[in-house]
């Protein structure tokens, strides 16, 4: 029977479960819920926002209809909340699992898969078709935290180079800048430049502070299999369905983030027909302010 484990006592028992199938307990979630035979906590999954995770069966009780019944109660506990779409992060072989119900792959990696239950990227593309241009076009990702000169500098470089540029403001609230202030700066910086689409990525961006880990092993490259996957999520759906054949990046020297993002670009976006172009920063000049650096 299912049941929500609430108690310290049920807590452990989930704990002890999740870690003998080799997985991670991460603690930090919103529902957490399992199925009891004689008494004993034979499967267990839990929810964190739109994220389902740590979902375990005990060995014995594998291939049955456990993990339905475990989906299916977080899912309904999901849309409760109010979220329209659901997602699971898990390895690869068990990507068939999650499809079976009704989980739609959208990305996939080496060592970690995407799926989502709900159609919502389906519905989110469909929802600004209206912004499709046809002819030669780029993106560029800003976070906007805060958007500065430099930021509106790289914009209207990689504008001059393409028909149009889709401009990606991080919709994720993680930073000291809220959304809703960014998404204005940005596109009040940009309303000028008449060639420039500014969108948000909604939930399409998969940021370290939504990618569970649970599935990994302790010495697994996470931030790389997680750029890999958001990129790989970025250009197998989401270009194409704008038509977008060129990535712009700023050359950010001194920002290590920066620099792995834009390596893990270059290696991977090419693979999917998207040429990746690097634009150099602004650069300081005599007086102490920052002058644009040559043009790619």
């Amino acid at each position: 029977m299912l049941a929500n484990l609430i108690a310290s006592a049920d807590v452990t028992a989930a704990r002890s479960l999740i870690e003998d199938n080799g997985l991670t307990f991460e603690p930090g979630f919103d529902d957490l819920v399992g199925v009891h035979e004689q008494g004993r906590l034979v499967a267990v999954g839990a929810r964190a926002g739109r994220v389902l995770k740590m979902l375990a069966i005990a060995p014995a009780y594998r291939g049955g209809s456990l993990l339905g019944e475990i989906v299916s109660a977080l899912v309904a506990r999901g849309i409760e909340a109010g979220f329209d779409a659901l997602f699971v992060f898990t390895k690869p072989g068990y990507a068939g699992s999650f499809e079976a119900l009704n989980f739609t792959l959208l990305a996939e990696q080496e060592q970690a898969v995407l799926l989502e239950f709900g159609n919502g990227l389906k519905r989110w593309l469909a929802g600004n078709s209206a912004w499709r241009r046809a002819g030669v076009n780029g993106a560029m990702l800003v976070n906007g935290n805060p958007f500065s000169r430099g930021q509106r500098a790289l914009i209207e470089t990689a504008a001059r180079q393409v028909d149009h540029l889709y401009v990606f403001v991080v919709a994720e609230d993680g930073s000291a800048v809220p959304f809703a202030v960014r998404w204005r700066l940005v596109t009040d910086g940009v309303r000028d430049i008449a060639n420039v689409v500014v969108l948000d990525t909604a939930r399409y961006q998969i940021s370290a502070a939504t990618f569970p880990t649970y599935f990994l092993k302790p010495d697994d490259p996470v931030e790389v299999i997680r750029r890999e996957l958001d990129l790989t999520l970025f250009a197998s759906q989401i270009a194409p369905y704008f038509g977008i054949g060129r990535c712009f990046v700023g050359n950010e020297a001194d920002d290590a983030a920066a620099r792995s993002d834009k390596e893990a670009m270059q290696g991977l976006l090419p693979r999917h027909g998207i040429a990746v172009t690097e634009i150099p920063r602004l650069e300081t000049s005599s007086n102490g302010n920052r002058e644009q650096g040559a043009q790619p």
